[in-house]
């Protein structure tokens, strides 16, 4: 392959990710989620499987721990996440999502279903599979993190 086209494929790649980032921020806004931004979807990704500490989620969102503090006042003041004392350590809190942010998680969900459906109208369901097949073949293994 090319230089150029290398950097066509990653322009494109780059364009996807981005405009699917905005599709769900969108879908999610749409469906009654008010003061949310991208950045809490990948927050929430990491809250959702059992809650985590602010470090294990700084950790996930490569960010300092003041940045990923910072960020759990706000979605807990928005009313998307709790503190809670940490069931395996007395000196850590725990923090995990609200009944409000596993409802946004959904529409997230939703909002993404919707926007590979559409690519679906346009590559057709076989190829959206086989694109899927691989990219999760030379994805990096690891939490996906928003681009800052």
């Amino acid at each position: 392959m090319q230089n150029s086209e290398a950097m066509a494929l990653s322009a494109a790649l780059l364009a996807v990710a981005g405009e699917l980032t905005q599709r769900i921020h969108d879908g999610v806004v749409a469906r009654g989620f008010e003061g949310v931004r991208p950045a809490h979807g990948f927050a929430f990704a990491r809250l959702a499987p059992g809650g985590a500490t602010v470090t294990d989620l700084a950790v996930h969102l490569g960010v300092t721990k003041q940045a990923a503090s910072q960020l759990v006042d706000e979605i807990v003041r928005k009313g998307y996440a709790e503190r809670r004392p940490h069931p395996g350590d007395a000196r850590a809190r725990l923090v995990v999502l609200t009944e409000r942010g596993w409802a946004c998680t959904r529409a997230a969900e939703d909002a993404a279903a919707e926007a590979v459906r559409a690519w679906a109208e346009v590559l057709g369901e076989g190829d959206v599979r086989a694109l899927l097949d691989r990219l999760v073949r030379i994805a990096p293994h690891g939490p996906v993190r928003p681009a800052w």
